[in-house]
């Protein structure tokens, strides 16, 4: 189901747009199977480019701010559920992208 989602959204320069919440977790999944690194990067397309890195752990996520060298400059921890997040709001304004994996 989620793979036939990912597949028609559409791509625009190596990076996908995050449509729905409940894709979070699999985009991040995904991402740790396929590269076997923990861990995804997602970007707030705004006027800063807000990069993050959301890992799982063993009772959620971590959600790391990064900063331009991919150095964290803050972390959260989601116990499952990222409504209420700043990641939900940027994907909520259309903002919310992530880089393919897998090429």
């Amino acid at each position: 189901m989620y793979a036939m989602l990912i597949r028609s959204r559409a791509a625009f320069g190596g990076y996908l747009r995050v449509s729905d919440v409940k894709d979070i977790p699999f985009l991040v999944k995904e991402s740790e199977v396929v590269t076997g690194e923990p861990g995804r990067n997602f970007v707030v397309a705004s006027a800063d480019r807000l990069l993050y890195r959301v890992a799982t752990t063993p009772t959620g996520y971590k959600v790391e701010r990064l900063d331009y060298d991919n150095r964290p400059m803050s972390v959260s921890y989601v116990g499952g559920e990222f409504e209420g997040h700043s990641l939900a709001e940027a994907l909520q304004a259309g903002q919310l992208f992530t880089p393919t994996v897998g090429g």
